[in-house]
């Protein structure tokens, strides 16, 4: 059985560029795949988004991954007929990424790769094992 655990977070200014650095990704590989489809009729691919990873090394890798998953997963569902066109992501409203491991529950935080400790507050307690989080 799946649990899920709220948690607020307070992360600081520059924690927050985690977030930047995933919508920027979003957006950017968004705009390519529409100017390669204006171009030759196909969009990338996820491998071909994945392919453009190793040049960015300020964000966690895994989180722009989960990126280019959830763009790939977008425009399939457009294509199918199950969603309308993906849209670019503002600064401005809900932020969210998702690591899909890696994190630690610490008593008063949140432990991140490449983020560090995240003061947060959680509304039970938790037990057993993290799977995926999404911030």
């Amino acid at each position: 059985m799946r649990n899920v655990v709220k948690v607020r977070i307070y992360p600081t200014t520059e924690q927050q560029q985690a977030f930047g650095c995933a919508r920027w990704f979003w957006n950017n590989s968004l705009t390519e795949t529409n100017k390669l489809y204006k171009q030759t009729g196909k969009g990338l691919s996820r491998q071909g988004l994945n392919d453009r990873l190793p040049k960015l090394k300020e964000c966690y890798s895994q989180v722009l991954q989960s990126v280019s998953l959830h763009l790939s997963r977008a425009f399939v569902n457009f294509f199918e007929g199950r969603a309308g066109f993906p849209r670019f992501k503002s600064k401005h409203g809900k932020q969210s990424i998702q690591y899909p491991q890696y994190v630690k529950l610490l008593d008063g935080a949140i432990k991140l790769p490449k983020i560090g400790e995240i003061t947060a507050k959680l509304h039970r307690t938790f037990e057993g094992e993290l799977k995926t989080v999404a911030c």
